[in-house]
């Protein structure tokens, strides 16, 4: 288990927004398939990050035994004031970047949440040892990309859908059908 040190992750509803929108820039910028191989994690290794001081010991070292089996990117949001247990904790997984899972975790989590403070972020997952590198994508995207080598793959930075097709217009027709809201998949990798 790995632990921040830095303060519980607290975004007000608009920065949601902001931080959904910063994840849009790797999606339009489209690498070779060499290149993106050079990037990208290898898929199902990941590491479990819990905010510092955002749950008791205990209820941490749970989330982190469940949270390790979750795809990365992830995130996981709770309702300060209803804790861990509560029906408004929400996870966000398979996502492109930390900061698109964290923007779907806390929007849902903030909907159906009954205390008055917005939900935080306590624990992400990501690729073993990450950093952040010009070309993000979700465990099962990696895995998909790998498996289909030469492909073109469009991803959707909002919904975390991608597609994998033989031409760039096939692989954004696959990332949109593959969830009704992926309405901005662009094109991130091509030949």
């Amino acid at each position: 288990m790995i632990t921040e040190t830095d303060a519980m992750f607290r975004p007000a509803p608009a920065a949601c927004l902001a931080l959904l929108l910063s994840a849009a820039p790797l999606a339009a910028q489209t690498v070779t398939a060499e290149d993106a191989a050079a990037m990208l994690y290898p898929p199902k290794v990941a590491e479990v990050v819990i905010t510092e001081g955002a749950l008791p010991k205990d209820q941490a070292k749970m989330l982190a035994m469940v949270a390790k089996d979750q795809p990365y990117y992830a995130a996981i949001a709770i309702s300060p004031e209803e804790g861990l247990m509560s029906e408004a904790t929400m996870a966000a997984a398979n996502h492109h970047t930390i900061e698109a899972a964290s923007a779907v975790a806390l929007s849902q989590c903030n909907a159906k949440k009954t205390g008055a403070a917005e939900c935080v972020i306590v624990a992400t997952v990501r690729p073993e040892g990450w950093e952040v590198r010009p070309l993000q994508l979700s465990s099962s995207a990696t895995e998909d990309f790998v498996a289909n080598q030469g492909a073109a793959l469009a991803l959707s930075a909002a919904t975390g859908a991608w597609g994998i097709g033989p031409s760039p217009d096939e692989a954004i027709a696959a990332c949109a059908a593959k969830q009704e809201a992926a309405t901005d998949c662009a094109v991130a990798i091509a030949e």
